[in-house]
C-alpha cells in the first residue's frame, strides 16, 4: 500500500511538471499597481483591474503638412494595429483604428476618449489614460470604464525626413505596450 502511494505521488508531480511545462498553469501574478504611474494618468479611485493585456503590432504615421504653417511638415498619427493578449501570451483581442478601438475576441469591443498623457523615455510613445465609451456587444469589454497605456516602448514618430517630396507617404513603426482594462470596484 506504501509503494502504491508513492506511485500515485510520483505520476502527481510529473502530471503537474508537465502541465507546467505546457503552459496549461502559470504562475500568478500580481495585480497591476498604478503607485509608480504619473499622476495625470492613473485612474480615479473607486475602480478595479478588470484586465491586462499585451498589445504588440505597428503604428502608422503619415507625412502632411502642418495646420497654418505654411512649408512646414510633420508625422502624423494615423492609427495602430496591434494584438492583445494575456500575460500568459495568448491573443485574447485587438487593437486598432481609426478611430482607435479595443476588440476582445469574444466580440465585444469599444472606442475611448483621450483623457491624459505622460511622457516616458526617449523613443517611447507616452503613457496614456482614456476613458472608455460605452462597450458594444456582450463580453470581456463590457463595463470598462477607463484603459492605461503604460509600459510602452517604441511607436515614436519615425525619424526620417517628412517633406513636400514625400507629402503623404507613410511610414510604419513597431510597438509593444500594456493595456490595462479597467471597471468600477
Amino acid at each position: 500500500m506504501h509503494t502504491n502511494r508513492i506511485a500515485v505521488l510520483a505520476a502527481s508531480a510529473s502530471a503537474l511538471a508537465l502541465l507546467t511545462a505546457c503552459g496549461t498553469m502559470t504562475a500568478p501574478y500580481a495585480t497591476f499597481s498604478q503607485s509608480h504611474l504619473p499622476d495625470a494618468v492613473k485612474v480615479p479611485a473607486g475602480h478595479k483591474v478588470a484586465m491586462e493585456t499585451v498589445g504588440a503590432g505597428d503604428i502608422t504615421y503619415e507625412c502632411r503638412a502642418k495646420k497654418d504653417m505654411a512649408g512646414q511638415f510633420e508625422w502624423v498619427f494615423v492609427g495602430p494595429d496591434a494584438k492583445l493578449m494575456d500575460r500568459s501570451g495568448k491573443t485574447v483581442g485587438k487593437y486598432y483604428g481609426p478611430p482607435a478601438t479595443w476588440e476582445s475576441n469574444d466580440g465585444s469591443k469599444l472606442t475611448a476618449i483621450q483623457l491624459a498623457v505622460a511622457p516616458t523615455g526617449n523613443g517611447n510613445i507616452p503613457l496614456q489614460l482614456v476613458k472608455a465609451n460605452p462597450a458594444t456587444g456582450a463580453g470581456a469589454m463590457q463595463g470598462v470604464t477607463h484603459i492605461q497605456r503604460v509600459a510602452t516602448q517604441g511607436g515614436v514618430a519615425p525619424a526620417s525626413t517628412c517633406g513636400q517630396a514625400n507629402l503623404g507617404a507613410k511610414q510604419i513603426v513597431k510597438y509593444q505596450a500594456d493595456y490595462i482594462f479597467w471597471k468600477m470596484g
